[in-house]
């Protein structure tokens, strides 16, 4: 459930859609549709998407090149997240954060069970945060985009929703970095 207050302003998140695929085109790729329809709808900026392999050393670069771009605020992953040999996506997701935010996955898990039931044990949804960019990784499929967007980050990406959220720290992620 999404708590907004009317007393702040909406501020739009620039976000990169990243979908990781060794099958995936342009034409046919539902689950970074799915994330684009939404981030846009919600009023926020889609600020780059691209498609790559299931490679994990393809994945971490194209992450680290979307953290060294100070337009983009947010990263969006979907694919690559499951049990099978080619799922390296977490493991890249992991080879660039500096922070993980670990209830992310439980957060994930837990509205997974309404939607597939017993079978959300298969996801190994994650987040992070990496030079002052929230990074987020989602299950390849659109329902799994419908529900992280729906129920967890639609809220968390609000500046809006009280109690806290993702947005109001943002200016504070790398503070560390500016430290004297």
């Amino acid at each position: 459930m999404v708590r907004a207050v009317s007393d702040r302003a909406f501020i739009p998140v620039r976000i990169a859609v990243l979908t990781v695929s060794d099958t995936r085109t342009p034409e046919d790729d539902r689950s970074g549709d799915t994330l684009a329809e939404r981030i846009e709808s919600a009023g926020h900026i889609l600020c780059a998407r691209t498609i790559v392999a299931d490679d994990r050393d393809a994945i971490a670069r194209q992450l680290l090149n979307w953290i060294a771009d100070p337009s983009v605020e947010a990263i969006i992953s979907t694919g690559g997240t499951g049990l099978t040999g080619r799922d390296v996506t977490v493991e890249a997701h992991r080879d660039v954060y500096e922070k993980e935010i670990d209830a992310f996955g439980t957060i994930f898990t837990l509205v997974s069970m309404d939607s597939i039931g017993t079978s959300a044990v298969q996801s190994r949804a994650c987040a992070g945060v990496a030079g002052g960019t929230f990074l987020f990784a989602l299950p390849g499929s659109p329902g799994a985009c419908r529900d992280g967007w729906d129920r967890i980050l639609a809220a968390q990406l609000d500046y809006r929703h009280r109690p806290c959220n993702f947005v109001e720290i943002m200016p504070r992620l790398d503070e560390h970095l500016r430290r004297k």
